[in-house]
């Protein structure tokens, strides 16, 4: 009879010395006294995802600094290429509001992603299509809302697009970029 060591998951015994044997599956541990191994409780296989908290909130509040500059600039190009139209009514302080809340979608959309990394199987795959459908109803709405005013309407259309497409490609990044090595 051979030594079996407590601390040794897989004991060489002839059960395990057959070819093409494997050791079991299920990590085992040895019952004190009685001389048996027996399965260990299983943890959960839920966890967090390993990001790294201080680059993922840092390129989180990057992302929120281009969107809000890049809706930014957009807005306030179209607000001086429109002043002398008298077709376009876009509003007071149109470049202010955009810019707030460009950087505030772009921070509920990372904080949207990281949800989607603790509960679903293919996290990408469903920001990428749920990111995609709300773009396009974003898009899309302010053409079937303001039915009169068609030039106003293609005006916010084109700043929503400007707040949508930087997200999609840069909280995916951001993501991934900051996942724990």
């Amino acid at each position: 009879m051979a030594y079996q060591d407590p601390q040794d998951q897989f004991p060489r015994t002839r059960a395990y010395d057959y070819p093409g044997q494997q050791p079991p599956s299920q990590p085992q541990q040895y019952v004190g006294g009685t001389g048996q191994w027996e399965q260990a409780p299983r943890t959960p296989m839920v966890s967090a995802p390993a990001v790294n908290p201080v680059l993922f909130v840092g390129g989180v509040l990057m992302t929120g600094v281009v969107v809000g500059l890049a809706v930014g600039l957009v807005a306030w190009i179209l607000e001086k290429a429109t002043a002398n139209i008298d077709a376009v009514h876009l509003g007071d302080s149109i470049v202010l509001n955009y810019v707030i809340t460009g950087f505030v979608i772009a921070i509920f959309a990372a904080a949207f992603w990281y949800v989607l990394q603790l509960i679903t199987p293919a996290p990408g795959s469903f920001f990428a299509w749920i990111g995609a459908l709300l773009l396009i109803a974003a898009v899309v709405a302010p053409m079937l809302i303001d039915t009169g005013d068609l030039a106003t309407a293609a005006c916010r259309s084109l700043l929503h697009l400007v707040i949508g497409v930087p997200i999609l490609g840069l909280i995916p990044m951001v993501g991934s970029q900051s996942k724990r090595r």
